[in-house]
């Protein structure tokens, strides 16, 4: 029999052990397994159990055990929660916990006679519970719970370190799922601005392997073509990110320009910098975040574009109108009837022009508005909105006009006003572009269950590169002939747009030199 001072030593050299485990490794299990060796060693158990809580829903389980089979477990784990969740009017007594420790002892084996149980605290939270079951019945010494709170102490540390590793790796694991998987690019600079970390749109946006950047110079990757503003490198120098610390600039640092991808192409990138501080204020690295701007870039040149073509185009029939207005308004003239006649006439098709030009527009408005068209249903007969668009057209052309429909063309179900917009904007588009004296030809084709209407021009033809953007929102063919038509780039997004609101679809078929032609089918019902 140990005397009182060799336990004291194997005391110590347990906790000892148990210390060792807890700070060489973080495997929970382990050191559970070394306490409970430890307690029942110590206690002289025959059996001894670890349960924790569950975070998710506050269940206690058994998470180590010495001295049984695993097939004792899930009973024990179902007193385990009759232990740690007493029914409504039984309490939480010492009645109580001995009468289910009880209960615990006998579903393990009924030859055991004693049970010792020690709660697992960390800074007053609870974790879990240590129980030593004996095989005797003997007086539970104040050395005996000594021992084994000295041995739940150490298994409370361990339970906490695991817990808190959990979480810290949870967080990281949850931080790397949003950096790799974010829709901007990100990048992890170190103080001498070699690369850290890359994330995957980071390779999609500059064409550089995620593990390819690591360890290189930030110059050697962040090559720009051409830079709107100074970079990392001049912000460093005039005392960025020290001098945003007082208040004299930004926290963050904002560039943007066109970076050499490292397959030689350029993008417009904007990358914000943002600096992250140790206590003493020196920099221990720069976290990234880089937006791809070309689409943006391109909009802008787009939207100035098109402020540019509304401006001329709104100008010019204005001033006509304000020019024949004025001349014939003159008092110093007499004009005979014949020019007041023409002048009117030219007026009035300026007049129209601007009507047009303002329809467009809202509705172009609309769609993007409400990302919808909506519609006025109505019988309508296409051939015949075909040929109001031909006659009003045609006395401002020089080009000949040929229909090829055939007989009983059906009636569909659709909207006139807007269908009436469609066959304006195509046959317009066919006199931009085609030379003068050669022949425009409309018609159309039908099935059972559709109609298919066809413009077809004798023009330039459209580059095949281009079909995909025709249909565009305020995109314009650059060409000779498209500089000197007019146009705000409207024209063919209405004409779709209308199209597809009647359940429709719209096809361009053209080669350069031969013309082109524009299908659109929609359904008859």
């Amino acid at each position: 029999m140990l005397m009182r001072p060799d336990l004291r030593t194997r005391q110590r050299d347990f906790l000892l052990e148990i210390s060792r485990a807890i700070t060489a490794q973080l495997d929970l299990g382990e050191v559970l397994r070394r306490v409970l060796r430890a307690s029942v060693a110590m206690l002289a158990g025959r059996v001894g159990i670890v349960a924790l809580g569950d975070d998710q829903d506050g269940k206690y389980l058994v998470r180590a055990y010495a001295g049984i089979g695993p097939e004792v477990v899930p009973q024990l784990n179902r007193k385990l929660q009759e232990l740690m969740n007493p029914a409504e009017g039984e309490g939480f007594s010492r009645e109580f916990l001995n009468a289910k420790l009880r209960e615990m002892a006998d579903a393990i084996d009924s030859q055991l006679g004693q049970s010792i149980a020690m709660p697992l605290v960390f800074a007053q939270n609870p974790l879990g519970l240590l129980i030593v079951f004996r095989s005797y019945q003997t007086a539970i010494t104040p050395e005996d719970l000594n021992t084994l709170q000295s041995f739940a102490d150490q298994a409370a540390i361990a339970v906490n370190n695991a817990q808190l590793y959990g979480h810290i790796n949870q967080e990281r694991q949850r931080l790397e799922a949003i950096v790799d998987n974010s829709g901007d690019g990100v990048f992890i600079l170190n103080p001498d601005l070699t690369f850290q970390q890359a994330n995957i749109a980071f390779e999609r946006m500059t064409g550089w392997k995620t593990d390819e950047v690591i360890g290189l110079a930030k110059n050697e990757v962040i090559v720009w073509d051409r830079l709107d503003n100074p970079d990392l490198e001049n912000a460093l120098d005039s005392g960025w990110p020290a001098q945003s610390r007082d208040g004299g600039g930004a926290r963050t640092l904002y560039v943007e320009g066109d970076l050499v991808r490292r397959d030689g192409m350029t993008t417009s990138l904007g990358i914000t910098y943002a600096p992250l501080l140790k206590e003493d204020g020196r920099l221990e690295s720069i976290i990234a975040n880089v937006r791809d701007i070309t689409n943006f870039r391109k909009a802008q040149e787009m939207q100035s574009v098109f402020i540019s073509t509304i401006h001329h185009e709104l100008r010019t029939p204005i001033a006509i109108i304000k020019g024949y207005a004025s001349t014939l308004g003159r008092e110093d003239v007499e004009w005979d009837s014949d020019v007041i006649r023409d002048n009117m006439a030219i007026i009035e098709d300026e007049a129209d022009r601007l009507t047009d030009l303002v329809e467009d527009l809202l509705t172009a408005s609309k769609i993007q508005a409400s990302r919808e068209l909506r519609l006025n249903v109505t019988d309508t007969d296409l051939q015949q909105l075909a040929a109001r668009s031909v006659e009003r057209l045609e006395v401002q052309s020089k080009h000949s006009f040929n229909f090829s429909f055939p007989p009983n063309f059906p009636v569909i179900q659709g909207d006139e006003a807007r269908l009436r917009q469609v066959f304006d904007n195509l046959l317009t588009n066919a006199i931009k572009y085609s030379p003068p004296e050669t022949t425009i030809t409309v018609g159309g084709q039908f099935t059972a269950s559709s109609v298919t209407i066809f413009v077809r021009d004798q023009g330039a033809g459209i580059a095949r590169d281009q079909i995909d953007k025709i249909f565009d929102r305020f995109y314009r063919i650059d060409d000779r002939l498209t500089r000197r038509a007019h146009g705000t780039g409207l024209g063919l997004y209405l004409v779709k747009a209308i199209v597809e609101a009647h359940g429709g679809e719209i096809s361009l078929k053209s080669q350069v030199g031969s013309g082109s032609t524009f299908y659109f089918t929609i359904p008859r019902e």
